[in-house]
């Protein structure tokens, strides 16, 4: 089941707590990659561990971080 709490931005970034997630989770895998890029499915899988997403809101979220979603 879904927290809701998860998909509330917060007062202090606007960020919310699935986007921390995964831009944290990208931070890590970076760092462990050398700087170098992260196949969107290794972070996904990784991502998932943490918070419960479908392909679908991960790509929706993903879209938006990088500037390519509606707003």
């Amino acid at each position: 089941m879904k927290d809701p709490r998860d998909f509330l931005p917060d007062v202090r970034d606007g960020l919310t707590r699935a986007e921390r997630i995964i831009l944290h989770t990208l931070h890590q895998l970076q760092q462990e990659r050398g700087e170098r890029g992260v196949p969107t499915a290794m972070l996904y899988g990784h991502v998932v561990e943490h918070i419960n997403l479908s392909p679908a809101e991960f790509q929706e979220i993903l879209a938006r971080l990088v500037g390519r979603g509606s707003p």
